[in-house]
């Protein structure tokens, strides 16, 4: 656990510790965990690609791991023993973050992890699976993309006492719609008299998504734009929803991911609202001389909210909150190239346990 020391000096620990704020590590790596504990990182992530990078990187002991794991589970598929790695490279990182589950009644502590994305449209799958998941430790949350059955999804998980964590998200709208999903769950288990104190919702907006796919747009269109206006751009959408969170007072909490610079982190300080990072970057900002100093009321300015508006359609989809209807959702360009990407890499993760299982002999 973090230090009063490194909790004083560092940025990202004055982050947690002066503010609103807390900071998730957006990997479940046992030992960029341990630093992102040791710096007041309250939470932790992953996904089909950060799975794959575990793998990458220690690929021998995940190979034989998925020969044992075939021996002692002979009728297991490839899809199973792919499952099978999942869990364990979890369970690993769960006991990292119990100390500060249990202090904060499951506020903070908690480890996310993805369902299968190739069921971006099968809601009752999705949440079969989250079953499976919570049972992996006690700090588990789940997330689900915010797809048309993937909303749908996120009611009935909440409802049947599963925290949530609203992935594939990068405009107001999707995050408004996971957030009343999330409401009605909740409310449907208080009216039965179920417990829901304990349970830890968050709802993601991926900023740096959302600001990639206005960069691919403006190349295609030729446009000349101030270059900050671009940089601003994810974090006004986020800045946004937080806005209508103060208003709405919804119990799940906004988290900013998909990292690309400061202002993903600085802009965001002062918020009761959560930032993952990736281990490079808790790196870099510990190493900045960057104020830690509550920023989330600040406004985007004036001359990059108009270019943004002006020039780009998608941003205002993004921005407002009703920009998009959730029958749009599954195809929202940034949807689809985020959920290609996550298939992908569940594939890629597919390939390396057959891999694993039959070695090429022509290698």
């Amino acid at each position: 656990m973090s230090t009063p020391d490194t909790l004083r000096l560092s940025p990202l620990g004055r982050t947690v510790s002066e503010t609103a704020t807390d900071v998730w590590n957006d990997s479940c790596n046992v030992d960029e965990l341990r630093y992102a504990v040791a710096f007041g990182a309250v939470g932790a992530t992953a996904n089909p690609t950060i799975v794959v990078d575990n793998w990458n990187g220690d690929p021998a002991r995940w190979a034989s791991r998925v020969r044992e794991l075939a021996v002692e589970q002979p009728s297991w598929s490839e899809r199973e023993l792919a499952w099978g790695i999942v869990a364990e490279m979890s369970v690993r990182a769960a006991p990292l973050l119990l100390p500060v589950f249990e202090s904060s009644g499951g506020r903070a502590g908690r480890l996310s992890v993805q369902t299968d994305p190739t069921l971006f449209r099968d809601a009752p799958a999705m949440v079969t699976q989250a079953f499976g998941l919570t049972g992996l430790a006690p700090n588990v949350i789940v997330k689900f993309p915010t797809t048309i059955a993937g909303v749908a999804a996120m009611e009935e998980a909440t409802y049947r006492g599963i925290s949530i964590n609203a992935t594939v998200s990068f405009s107001v709208a999707q995050a408004l719609a996971a957030a009343e999903a999330v409401e009605r769950g909740l409310e449907r288990r208080a009216a039965e008299g179920l417990p829901t104190e304990e349970m830890g919702p968050v709802i993601t907006i991926m900023m740096g998504r959302i600001e990639d796919w206005l960069r691919v747009v403006a190349e295609r269109e030729q446009l000349v734009l101030d270059p900050a206006a671009l940089a601003w751009s994810g974090v006004a959408v986020f800045k946004r929803a937080h806005a209508e969170w103060q208003a709405r007072g919804y119990r799940a909490r906004l988290l900013g991911a998909a990292i690309r610079h400061h202002l993903h982190w600085s802009q965001l300080i002062g918020g009761d609202v959560i930032i993952t990072m990736p281990s490079s970057w808790q790196k870099r900002f510990n190493a900045s001389d960057i104020e830690v100093r509550p920023r989330i009321d600040d406004p985007v300015p004036g001359e990059h909210l108009d270019a943004l508006r002006r020039h780009l359609p998608d941003f205002v989809r993004a921005h407002e909150p009703h920009g998009l209807a959730v029958d749009d959702f599954d195809t929202w360009p940034p949807t689809v190239r985020t959920l290609r990407a996550f298939i992908g890499s569940y594939h890629e993760l597919l390939h390396l346990v057959t891999d694993a299982l039959l070695p090429n002999p022509d290698a």
